[in-house]
């Protein structure tokens, strides 16, 4: 990922560039088809520069910089005139973009593009340094075979310090916006790099969700809190190993997106508290209740099926309903009334309740309903 976003970077600025970690030593470099010096030359060959030239650059500014700083030249030194752009994550220092400033001087408009993408480079940095005994695209690869059941993968993450004694929950935050998109991953992965480096634990983001492990009670309000967009967060159960974290990581999954599609079950839900929609996910397309087709299709008919569902979730008590919607009681008759002569059904069925109740239910998971509450 570091070596892709340097070398495109290069070619949208059509300039040279060197990324260097805190410890100036080289991670990455695009093709150098423009000015070059011994300094830049010596830095590739050697991955790293000299303490003199360190002590020059430390002199001129860069570890406290937190905007792009043009560093001059040291004949001396065999350095040319330098731009130096911190790559920086939640104002840590994590490493250094470098351009060579000579013949032609960058642009302001260039200088703010390499500050834009620093900030996709921190969280690369930021993520690498998170991984315990593994490089970043391996613990990527182990933390996806656990969610996979992979037992060699859950091992693998324990041998390089994953605790192995304690019970493992996984949450899945997802964005409530209508699309996926570039701007919402690099998100998840801030929010969840942020939440790991106060918690620990291990996550994986994917292009409409990320997913956490952790040992710790449940943290949906610290991932409410790091997150740039609002999400929902669903909560599968602890599982006792972090070989069995897939099962919980599905659970999580399946109440994330339920709480996506179904108002008012909050911006956090457990798997255990879902209640029928732990089932109807699950069911295949069925036919709702042929009743409910016209009143569906109707926006007119909105205020009916919310009384309806309200009254069917209140086991059919017409004084619960009344309270629930402040209705008086005449007018909640009426409307039930109304809806047995439109969707040609009698609420004294049992077997017609149970039937309109799971449709109603089965039309939010679809969304062919969306009641106002």
């Amino acid at each position: 990922m570091l070596q892709r976003s340097v070398d495109d970077l290069a070619i949208r600025l059509g300039r040279p560039l060197l990324l260097e970690d805190r410890l100036q030593r080289v991670i990455a470099y695009s093709e150098q088809d423009g000015a070059m010096d011994d300094i830049r030359r010596d830095s590739i060959l050697r991955r790293h520069t000299t303490p003199e030239v360190r002590g020059f650059l430390h002199a001129a500014g860069i570890l406290e910089a937190t905007a792009p700083l043009r560093t001059p030249g040291a004949p001396a030194l065999g350095l040319l005139p330098r731009v130096c752009v911190p790559v920086r994550h939640d104002g840590a220092l994590m490493g250094f973009l470098w351009f060579i400033d000579a013949g032609p001087a960058m642009s302001a408009a260039e200088i703010d593009e390499a500050m834009t993408a620093a900030g996709t480079l921190a969280l690369a940095l930021f993520h690498e340094s998170l991984a315990t005994g593994l490089a970043s695209h391996r613990e990527l690869e182990a933390v996806t075979g656990v969610l996979s059941g992979d037992g060699d993968a859950a091992r693998a993450l324990v041998e390089a310090g994953f605790p192995q004694a304690l019970p493992v929950t996984a949450l899945v935050a997802t964005p409530l916006s209508a699309e996926p998109s570039e701007r919402s991953r690099l998100a998840l992965e801030q929010g969840m790099l942020t939440v790991r480096r106060r918690l620990g634990g291990l996550h994986l983001v994917r292009y409409d969700h990320a997913t956490l492990l952790t040992t710790a009670a449940p943290p949906a309000d610290e991932v409410h809190a790091a997150m740039a967009l609002p999400v929902v967060v669903g909560i599968g159960r602890p599982r006792p190993t972090l070989a069995e974290a897939g099962e919980s990581y599905t659970e999580a999954l399946h109440a994330a997106q339920v709480a996506v599609r179904v108002q008012g079950l909050g911006r956090s839900v457990e798997w255990t508290r879902l209640g029928v929609y732990r089932m109807l996910t699950h069911v295949p397309r069925a036919d709702l209740h042929p009743g409910l087709e016209r009143l569906l299709a109707d926006a007119q008919y909105l205020p009916l099926l919310e009384t309806l569902e309200t009254y069917l979730d209140l086991a059919g008590s017409a004084v619960a309903t009344s309270k629930r919607l402040r209705l008086h009681r005449t007018s909640l008759y009426y409307r039930l009334q109304r809806v047995e002569e439109l969707a040609q059904t009698d609420l004294k069925d049992g077997g017609e309740r149970l039937s309109l109740h799971l449709s109603l239910k089965l039309a939010r998971l679809s969304g062919r309903y969306h009641p106002r509450t």
